[in-house]
Formats: structure tokens, sequence, C-alpha cells
């Protein structure tokens, strides 16, 4: 199968998600900043999600873009991520409103643990077939990228109880980590337009 309808589909419901964090965020009921200065806490979480979120469809789109077929097994591998997507609009905003409180700070955390550990299967499934896509399994290698963010998620969960901010920091150094779009990804799309 190609992958057209997949990422058409994984594009559509990615919006879907952009759009329903975005309806969570409340118009202040003031004209100074002081009513403006209460959704702080809100819009940073929102900032942050949108910033994930962002990373996942940019790098879902690259992935796919050196992948030469699907079969069944990674459908239900991309259908599996975006469960785990479909619940950024709520860890989001139950940590914003309870302004990263240890338990909302963890769970986000849970989340984005979870959305990585998909990525990571749902990557497993397009390359479980050994005669297709041998440019994908030559350009995921070892994903220490992913294996490493994984690690720090794991850590961040267990210091929200403690400390919601070192928690955050730590989502935060994960985001940076892939802010910049796949180099082993670039690398073979530059090569096929060669």
């Amino acid at each position: 199968m190609k992958t057209s309808r997949l990422e058409a589909f994984s594009d559509g419901v990615l919006a879907i998600i952009i759009t329903i964090m975005v309806l969570e965020l409340k118009v202040p009921h003031g004209h100074d900043w002081e009513s403006v200065r209460g959704l702080g806490p809100v819009f940073a979480t929102y900032v942050m999600s949108f910033v994930y979120l962002g990373i996942y469809w940019n790098n879902h789109h690259h992935l796919l873009h050196v992948t030469e077929s699907i079969n069944g097994w990674s459908l239900w591998a991309n259908l599996h991520l975006l469960f785990w997507l479909s619940l950024i609009p709520f860890v989001t905003g139950w940590m914003g409103e309870n302004e990263f409180a240890h338990l909302p700070t963890a769970l986000y955390g849970v989340v984005l643990l979870l959305s990585g550990l998909a990525w990571k299967l749902f990557q497993l499934a397009l390359i479980h077939d050994r005669t297709t896509n041998t440019r994908l399994r030559e350009a995921l290698g070892s994903d220490w990228k992913g294996t490493f963010s994984l690690m720090i998620y794991a850590v961040a969960i267990g210091l929200a109880f403690f400390n919601s901010w070192l928690a955050i920091a730590l989502y935060i150094t994960v985001a940076l980590i892939w802010l910049i779009p796949d180099r082993r990804f670039e690398a073979k799309i530059r090569g096929n337009s060669t």
C-alpha cells in the first residue's frame, strides 16, 4: 500500500488535536494585564504541547517520505500513535489549569512517554518486512534520539512528584533535541530526489 492515505489521515487528526487544544484556551474576563496574567500557565502548556505536536507532524512527514510501502501493522501502529497524541490536549489542560502541580505534570510525562513508545512501534512496524522500506531501515539506524528521549521522559515522570519545574525542564530538553528535523531522513529524501 502507498503512504498517501495514511499521511492524509494523520495530518487531519493532528490538525484536529491542535484545534481542540486552542479551543481550550479561555478568553480572559477583563481588559487589563492582571486578567491576562492568570492565563500564563495555561498558555505555557499550550505552547509546549503545540511544539510537541509540530515535532511529531514534522517527523511523521519525513518518515513517510522515505517509506516505500505500508501494511496492516503499520496502519494499526499509526492509530496507536495517534491515540496517545490525542490525549495531549487533556493533559495539557489539566497541567496548565493546575499550574504545574505534581500529578498533572507527571501524567503529562506519561502521555509523552507512551507517545514516544508508540512512535518507536510505528517505526518497527514500517521496517517489519525486510524486503521493503530499505531506505527507511538504513535511515533509522540505531535511533539514539528516540531511546534517549524515552529515558529522559521516565526520569522526568519520577521527578515530577518532587519538583515539577525540573520535570518541565526535561520535557523542554527533549523537545529541543527533536526540534531540528531528523537529518537521517533528510539525507535519504535528498538522495532519492537526485
